[in-house]
């Protein structure tokens, strides 16, 4: 349900996924935001969804408006766009290429992974393979033994470059992007598997709901923007771009964990969670998911997360009313007017905040 939008399993499914797979095959590595929101801008154009606007923010988010029955206490749904990726920080004295992150992920998780790396200044785009500086164990024993840190991690071209020279000539370049290959899967068993499903698994999901509405020409209960953000994974997605007389934000991200230690979610919940390091979330709205969960026959678990990182104060740039730590956005989320008591779920995963 969203919002008084009954929903059932009948919602535009083959259409979601249609849409989860386009935007999967889309690179969007946080500070390269334009080919994603432009395919989420003209999906989101095609729907019939009256009275709908939508605009970009200075910051290169989509921001879409659907009018509600009522406009006396708006609402929000943030997802994000950005996925983890990198960027070329050296060309190296043999022609490959050190790399610097977007996003923090561990190099065991990319090693071995194809990728397309974008010039900035041609648009010319090349692949390559990301592996370690000594990769082969016939050759070395580092191949088992060394760690992976950057500046034991290269890109290889599928390009013949044997020097610096060679892959300047090419056309690469000091702070071009990496985009890593996402290797969309879709089973017949019904499991999706893929890299960057944080959180295009969640913009797919926002966009299903906006297809649900658009299908059953119905309007939400209240005036709901839904923000498509394109910064979360470098720490400050959804901080700037949420209308300010927001009440009500629900944020659809990842779970905190299905697999970790001490972690109560699952892959087939909804995880809500109740508190991260910075403190508990909001009761009354934690109450509030579970009881749309428990009057929809929508499996869920309650669950805590930790954050890897989290700032003793928000940024000495941000204005007065940033005070709100999003642990699903990593950054500091307006405290007025909504209260700083603050909500979250995960896995169809929601962070939100709840009106004084």
């Amino acid at each position: 349900m969203l919002w008084g939008l009954e929903m059932t399993t009948a919602t535009r499914l083959d259409e979601t996924l249609r849409f989860l797979r386009s935007l999967l095959l889309t690179p969007s590595p946080s500070g390269y935001p334009d080919e994603a929101i432009a395919l989420v801008e003209d999906e989101i154009l095609g729907l019939d969804l009256a009275g709908a606007s939508i605009e970009r923010t200075r910051r290169g988010a989509l921001l879409l408006t659907v009018p509600g029955s009522s406009d006396l206490h708006p609402r929000a749904v943030a997802v994000h766009v950005d996925t983890l990726g990198a960027m070329v920080r050296e060309v190296k004295s043999n022609g490959r290429l050190l790399l610097t992150q977007l996003g923090g992920y561990s190099w065991h998780a990319v090693e071995g992974e194809n990728v397309t790396v974008l010039s900035v200044t041609t648009g010319e785009r090349f692949t390559g393979t990301i592996q370690t500086d000594h990769p082969s164990a016939h050759t070395s024993r580092a191949v088992r033994e060394a760690k992976r840190e950057e500046d034991k991690i290269e890109v290889r071209l599928d390009i013949r470059s044997l020097s610096h020279d060679d892959t300047i000539a090419a056309g690469i370049r000091v702070g071009d992007f990496v985009f890593l290959d996402p290797r969309p899967v879709f089973t017949e068993t019904g499991y999706v598997k893929s890299r960057h499903l944080d959180d295009k698994a969640g913009v797919a999901i926002a966009y299903g709901a906006l297809a649900a509405l658009s299908a059953g020409k119905v309007s939400p209960s209240q005036t709901t923007r839904f923000l498509f953000s394109v910064y979360e994974e470098v720490g400050h997605g959804a901080a700037m771009g949420i209308p300010s007389d927001t009440e009500e934000l629900l944020v659809i991200d990842m779970a905190a964990a299905t697999v970790g230690e001490h972690q109560n979610s699952d892959e087939y919940s909804v995880g809500i969670c109740a508190k991260d390091s910075s403190g508990p979330y909001d009761l009354q709205m934690r109450k509030k998911l579970t009881l749309l969960c428990e009057r929809n026959g929508i499996p869920y678990r309650v669950d805590t997360s930790t954050p890897t990182t989290l700032p003793t104060a928000p940024p000495s740039s941000a204005p007065a009313e940033m005070r709100v730590w999003d642990s699903s956005g990593q950054a500091w989320m307006p405290a007025t007017p909504m209260s700083a008591r603050i909500s979250t779920a995960s896995g169809p995963h929601w962070t939100c905040c709840w009106p004084t």
